[in-house]
């Protein structure tokens, strides 16, 4: 992969990629616009009827698409190499919006055993119950994945690094294969973002994000979006406006302001979050640190090849003591000790949150599952901000056991 190339011009293209020539005076604002309009009328009968039957036609009707929305989807689908997006009122609604376009009673979908909770719920509990059924494989095994297919098999869905063990998965042979079986692949990229991974770069059909996190940035809106080729995303957007899955103007325009700082932002997230994970590598209170940028990362070859950071995520697993329970209590001590860390669900804002792993899932997921997609009790995610990297350190440090005031 030659980074130069794109991240040479990346800042540029955050600034200036949702302009459009020939849109008129939308150009000569520095902000754009927001169309809080929830129809548009025609000049004419046949304007009308061109409105209506023009796919996405951006002022026709809010549940079909809207300027802002149309302005912030270019920027998105330039930023993840793709013909197109669409954006939607949250990233488990890109994810439902698309599972429903894609696939139907009778089909087969192979999926990770580590995936977002919202996911995991929708892949296990919810589509079985409508017909389709879905295998789990540990993403870390290649083979296995080709393994489950069969013949009905639609889908493939990865995440990677997944949430919150950090684990990857080989997107390039994953793409490779399934092109060659005529099956879709569709990865979620929100722990990466586009600045540190692209997975079309690498064959992928579909890249997913909840928008909430990194691309926004700034812990006030919450979005999703689905990149991909235009038939593909004509299609989703037609499950979209059935099931009202529309991303709200005023969060398009927020989302756009966020990306503006996209680069600057994730890279000082990567800075932060490699400090913390080298720091609280050699700390004796800590058993483990997941993190792919580390090169004592099970995967750390394969996070070279298919990723330019290991992104703003870390996550840890204190020394305990003896059995789940200590290791559970050990964990939420630390948690609290916390001083300049929120302990907050979500990712990528400008604040570094931290969550207990297994109190936050312990009431959604079974032990089993979450000693599938490996939970332990004591596991703790940390989502880098953009604070200083040393206060951040000492922050750990003396929240951790033996090191505290």
């Amino acid at each position: 992969m030659n980074n130069d190339d794109f991240l040479s011009g990346l800042q540029s293209l955050v600034i200036h990629g949702d302009q459009e020539a020939g849109s008129g005076t939308e150009e000569t604002a520095l902000a754009p616009a927001i169309y809080p309009a929830s129809t548009y009328s025609a000049r004419s009968l046949a304007e009308f009827a061109q409105m209506a039957n023009q796919p996405r036609h951006p002022r026709y009707y809010a549940r079909y698409g809207n300027p802002t929305q149309e302005r912030c989807e270019r920027l998105l689908a330039r930023l993840e190499g793709a013909q197109a997006a669409l954006l939607t009122s949250s990233g488990m609604g890109a994810m439902s919006t698309t599972l429903f376009a894609l696939v139907r009673a009778g089909d087969h979908i192979v999926a990770q055993t580590a995936h977002y909770m919202g996911s995991a719920q929708l892949l296990t509990d919810l589509l079985p119950g409508l017909g389709v059924e879905v295998t789990l494989v540990d993403q870390r095994d290649t083979n296995a994945f080709f393994a489950a297919t069969r013949e009905n098999t639609r889908l493939i869905v990865v995440e990677t690094p997944s949430n919150p063990t950090l684990t990857l998965t080989d997107l390039a042979a994953i793409a490779a294969f399934a092109r060659s079986r005529g099956i879709t692949t569709l990865a979620d990229n929100t722990f990466a973002s586009p600045i540190n991974q692209r997975p079309r770069d690498f064959g992928i059909d579909l890249v997913l994000h909840s928008a909430t996190k990194y691309l926004g940035g700034h812990s006030d809106l919450i979005a999703g979006v689905v990149c991909g080729d235009d038939d593909a995303v004509e299609k989703i957007w037609e499950r979209a406006i059935m099931l009202g899955t529309n991303v709200s103007p005023f969060n398009a325009f927020l989302l756009l302001r966020g990306l503006r700082t996209l680069p600057m932002r994730v890279a000082r997230q990567n800075e932060n979050a490699l400090a913390l994970a080298r720091f609280l590598e050699t700390h004796p209170a800590v058993a483990h640190v997941h993190y792919p940028e580390l090169e004592s990362h099970p995967q750390h070859a394969l996070a070279k090849r298919q990723m330019r950071h290991g992104g703003g995520v870390l996550s840890i697993e204190l020394k305990g003591g003896e059995g789940d329970e200590q290791g559970f209590h050990a964990a939420q001590a630390f948690v609290a000790a916390l001083k300049i860390a929120r302990h907050a669900v979500s990712l990528g804002g400008v604040e570094t949150l931290v969550v207990h792993a297994a109190s936050m899932w312990e009431a959604s997921l079974t032990p089993e599952r979450m000693r599938q997609a490996g939970i332990s009790p004591s596991l703790v995610r940390v989502a880098a901000g953009l604070e200083s990297a040393a206060d951040l350190c000492a922050d750990m440090a003396q929240a951790l056991p033996g090191t505290g005031d």
